[in-house]
């Protein structure tokens, strides 16, 4: 999926849409998606001024758009503007290595169960080989009335 596939359907948009690409995408299984972190991101200035890295809770927010993606695509469907995906529960997540200007992240996000507009996924980002955060999610498809 490139970027034109991803906005039609994640509600997001900048600064906050934060997966670049989908990679691959096995529906009801996993999906590697890509962000590439630059230094125009609009948090370094602030998160660290003179040793910028990117916020942990950022990093688990794009395993949870990657795995949004991956949800919609495996229902069939394009959600609107009455659609959206809330977190739920976020369990055993850890940061391993920091995420800095030039990296790039890949997001490989599994569904590990699905009951009715209930998933649960397991989440790894690495930057290369190395592992940067992985996490347990949960997430909750609603529509809005």
């Amino acid at each position: 999926m490139d970027i034109n596939e991803i906005l039609q359907y994640l509600p997001h948009r900048y600064p906050f849409l934060l997966v670049d690409r989908v990679l691959e995408l096995e529906e009801g299984k996993r999906i590697l998606a890509l962000k590439n972190v630059t230094m125009n991101e609009p948090f370094f200035p602030g998160h660290f001024p003179h040793h910028p890295v990117m916020p942990g809770v950022l990093i688990v927010e794009a395993m949870a758009q990657a795995a949004a993606l991956l949800s919609f695509k495996t229902m069939g469907v394009k959600p609107d503007e009455n659609s959206v995906v809330y977190f739920a529960g976020i369990d055993n997540v850890r940061f391993k290595r920091p995420v800095v200007p030039g990296d790039q992240l890949l997001f490989d996000v599994s569904i590990t169960q699905s009951k009715r507009n209930i998933y649960k996924y397991k989440g790894v980002a690495r930057v290369g080989d190395e592992v940067a955060t992985e996490a347990e999610l949960m997430c909750a498809l609603k529509t809005l009335s």
